[in-house]
């Protein structure tokens, strides 16, 4: 038998990562103007004849930022479905317990403790449809029985005469 454990880890703050992301970006866009005015090309592959460009520098912070903000809007869809999801409360596939605060309790009992909900039981439709078409069914394997097991002894009873 296979014990799966999954703990969800504490929800990070979609701005904390958000906020990390956006700097990266600021770094590239850093990095990409550090090397217009410092000519870094230069200073590791020798001089070569480079004339700087600051339109060129221009476009790339430009493309740079166009990517940024594509990449902020997915993130921020991505992080926010998960939230979404992991709001949802896990129930065992076989005995439909709820986890609920590292437990694994009963529906009645996270209704009560979660929402202050009592619940009393009742049966639906279908189900009582299934335990009618059950019970009569087991009247009738009964009477069945019942006619067999007196057959046979009023064919015993006459077997004695």
């Amino acid at each position: 038998m296979y014990a799966i454990r999954f703990q969800v880890q504490k929800q990070v703050p979609i701005s904390s990562v958000l906020r990390v992301q956006s700097v990266g970006f600021l770094v590239i866009i850093g990095f990409s103007w550090f090397n217009e005015f410092t000519d870094l090309r230069s200073l590791i592959f020798g001089n070569h004849p480079y004339i700087s460009d600051f339109r060129e520098s221009a476009l790339e912070m430009l493309l740079v930022l166009a990517v940024w903000f594509l990449v902020v809007g997915a993130t921020r869809r991505v992080i926010q479905r998960v939230h979404y999801l992991e709001g949802f409360p896990r129930v065992c596939a076989w005995c439909h317990h709820i986890s609920f605060k590292s437990r694994w309790v009963r529906l009645e009992e996270f209704l009560k403790r979660e929402f202050d909900t009592p619940t009393t039981h009742g049966i639906c439709p279908s189900c009582a449809q299934k335990q009618k078409t059950a019970i009569i069914a087991a009247r009738k394997a009964a009477n069945d029985r019942g006619i067999r097991s007196e057959q046979r002894a009023t064919g015993s009873a006459r077997a004695q005469h």
